[in-house]
């Protein structure tokens, strides 16, 4: 008999399905359908409510939308040819030949290894800045059709989600998802099995099972420890997103390195290149040795042949992003493994240090990426150079210019990140195929000629949109807290569409000077309440553990009684994908004020500039290369011992280019009521940071210069 076809959780979510909508349940498995026009619309078309309810995942909509529902959606002949017109879509991206990309080709494509990505907020497997770059290179990669491949951890309990009480302090919960809720299917063996590797930690053999998402045509394979037959206390590993202990969070990197090329080994692949994205997954390397020690090679040589295969980003030189662990701390999650390599404690440790070896010195996960790639890069200009002074005790007696760490600046992914309206804007102008050509100058240089009028009616209605995005918001955090009635109505009643309204949304951490917004609390409010007022967004999250940044979002609240602020300043809980893509297209202005050097890159602030925000920056991170002052604002904010004088200026700073420079230019209007010289600033910054700074032009770099550099 032959045998009969395996069935898959796509399969069975069909086969719920009436039979006019089966073909949903293949877009469902596709996160390719997040980018694509209309991919979105097709959701709410099945169910608005539901999909909302259901955190905009497909997969729990078509599960858990009633028959009668369903039954009417399948009666719909602008819905069923909407599905079509999808299918069609991601079918033909899918079948599509790989690009040329050496060395990469399908059968040994690149390996990009991270600790989160960014896909779509209803695979909650990110935090911050790193996840979402991470899954804007993944799109691209997709729509540039390079043979591309990406591992990384299921974690079920995701990142915290956060909550304010009526104080501003932040308090958090974590929620639970299955791989049966998510868009997943199970990896398997030719057979039909199920596949999992073992990863040796703490002297146990962990199971991992393997799990797959599919991010148009590039598959990402997430490692789950929550497996019956694991202990209690392994089947966590995985649970928690940047869990707070430090020997968990040292497991999971182990799991992430070593499993990643276990089960690229169990998948059949063997990547022309391993990225190794940030130093969590840096033990990758000493997985790689492996095989040539059991040969007999001595270590040196063995990394050598490593070297060939494997480069490396960094994200931050803060140091929280640059773990380092003590000898005893390595030893009992790691040491019966480093054994079972032939290597000795010293000789492991020395792999993660610097070259001085005067004094103990702990084991760093960057140092050892370091160590064992052939290549290194930082994520913008600046932070090309920070690195290299950071780091350049790696290579003792070379001048600092001659550090071998460069940089490629980050992007961002323009079909995820650019608005409908202003994507119908600049098509209709610079040409149907402009994000085919993204990367291009001389793509971006009709912006110039679009008429005003046009560019600021989207404008207009970006900001719209986003007003009303943020009333609802504002009112049901507000009643959430258990503020008071008359306050939960202010936001709702005078968030006003026709008024400047600026944001302020990432990390909420020390570095990131939230608390600058309200240095001088009296100035702060005489700018939002002025006769030319503004309004101001917030949102972001404090590390669990960052006491210092959950109390800049107290300094926040403490305002909250004062005129005006209740009216004009609003704080959005649990940031997410979704909220940051209503902020970037609607915001006036992005407001980014780190300490530098601190900002490795930033994208938020590309993300608004893609959609006709101005930004209003510290000179730190991409904005260093990309402000060329006609196109936003900047403070040059200069390293000073003394910090508190340091944000004194700063503030100062930032506050007289609000009164001086952004809000009289947004007020300055012609007859027709169109302010001139604003819209020519919003078009030098469409022109000049458009192909810059989107991840067309990032995935090229490292195409050409990182991947095809000594491979």
């Amino acid at each position: 008999m032959p045998e009969m076809p395996l069935e898959t959780a796509e399969d069975v979510l069909a086969a719920g399905l009436p039979v006019p909508l089966r073909p949903l349940a293949r877009i469902a498995f596709d996160y390719g359908w997040s980018w694509q026009p209309g991919g979105e619309a097709l959701w709410r078309a099945v169910d608005p409510e539901r999909f909302e309810a259901c955190g905009r995942n497909p997969v729990r909509l078509l599960r858990e939308a009633p028959r009668r529902t369903l039954e009417a959606a399948a009666s719909d002949p602008a819905l069923l040819d909407a599905m079509a017109r999808l299918a069609r879509a991601l079918d033909a991206e899918r079948a599509a030949p790989a690009a040329a990309a050496p060395p990469a080709r399908p059968e040994a494509p690149i390996a990009f290894l991270c600790a989160e990505y960014g896909i779509h907020a209803s695979l909650p497997i990110y935090a911050g800045g790193l996840g979402v770059l991470a899954g804007d290179l993944l799109k691209e990669a997709s729509d540039r059709r390079v043979p591309f491949v990406a591992v990384g951890l299921l974690y079920r309990r995701g990142y915290f989600h956060q909550r304010l009480d009526p104080s501003g302090m932040q308090h958090e919960y974590w929620t639970t998802v299955t791989p049966e809720q998510l868009a997943l299917e199970r990896a398997r063996d030719a057979a039909g099995a199920p596949l999992s590797v073992r990863v040796p930690i703490c002297a146990r053999s962990v199971e991992v099972a393997i799990w797959r998402a599919q991010v148009g045509r590039v598959p990402l394979f997430l490692l789950d420890s929550d497996v019956p037959g694991n202990a209690a206390i392994d089947r966590f590993i995985t649970a928690q997103l940047y869990v707070g202990d430090r020997e968990y969070r040292l497991m999971q990197y182990a799991l992430l390195g070593i499993g990643a090329v276990r089960a690229l080994s169990a998948l059949g692949i063997r990547p022309a290149v391993l990225h190794l994205n940030e130093g969590h997954p840096a033990l990758a390397t000493l997985e790689l040795a492996r095989e040539p020690l059991a040969r007999g090679e001595p270590l040196e040589r063995a990394l050598e042949e490593v070297r060939r295969r494997v480069v490396f980003t960094t994200h931050t030189p803060v140091a929280a992003g640059n773990e380092a662990y003590a000898p005893a701390e390595l030893a009992a999650v790691l040491g019966p493994y480093l054994a079972a390599l032939g290597l000795g404690s010293d000789e492991a440790l020395a792999l993660g240090r610097g070259t001085d070896v005067s004094a103990p010195q702990p084991f760093g996960m960057t140092d050892l990426a370091l160590r064992t790639s052939r290549s290194a890069n930082g994520v913008s200009r600046r932070h090309g150079e920070v690195a290299r002074a950071m780091w350049a005790h790696h290579w003792p007696g070379r001048r600092l210019e001659d550090v071998p760490i460069t940089h490629v600046t980050n992007g961002v992914h323009l079909p995820t990140w650019m608005a409908p309206a202003m994507r119908a804007l600049l098509e209709r102008h610079l040409g149907a195929d402009l994000l085919a050509g993204a990367a291009d100058p001389a793509r971006w240089a009709g912006v110039d000629d679009i008429p005003d009028e046009e560019l600021w009616a989207v404008r207009c209605r970006l900001r719209a949109e986003l007003v009303a995005f943020v009333r609802a918001r504002s009112v049901s955090d507000r009643l959430a807290r258990g503020e008071p009635i008359a306050y939960v109505e202010r936001a709702a009643r005078t968030f006003d569409p026709g008024v400047l309204t600026s944001g302020f949304a990432r990390r909420v951490a020390s570095y990131k000077r939230l608390h600058l917004l309200v240095a001088d609390p009296r100035r702060a409010l005489a700018i939002i309440g002025g006769p030319r007022p503004m309004q101001t967004i917030i949102a972001g999250k404090a590390h669990p553990r960052d006491d210092a940044a959950k109390t800049m979002v107290q300094a926040i609240f403490a305002l909250k009684g004062e005129p005006f602020a209740g009216d004009r300043v609003v704080f959005l809980e649990d940031h997410d994908l979704e909220t940051a893509r209503a902020l970037v297209a609607g915001c006036d202005v992005w407001v980014n004020l780190p300490r530098p050097p601190l900002e490795a890159s930033g994208t938020s602030g590309m993300k608004a500039a893609v959609n006709g925000g101005l930004n209003l920056s510290v000179l730190d991170g991409w904005w260093c290369e990309g402000y060329d002052g006609a196109n936003g604002w900047a403070i040059a904010s200069a390293p000073a011992p003394d910090t508190i004088l340091q944000d004194a200026r700063d503030a100062g700073a930032f506050y007289t280019l609000l009164e001086r420079e952004v809000i009289p230019l947004f007020h300055e209007r012609d007859a027709a009521g169109i302010p001139r010289g604003w819209v020519r600033r919003v078009k030098a910054s469409l022109r000049t940071l458009g192909p810059a700074f989107c991840t067309a032009r990032a995935l090229g770099d490292y195409v050409r210069t990182v991947y095809g550099g000594g491979a």
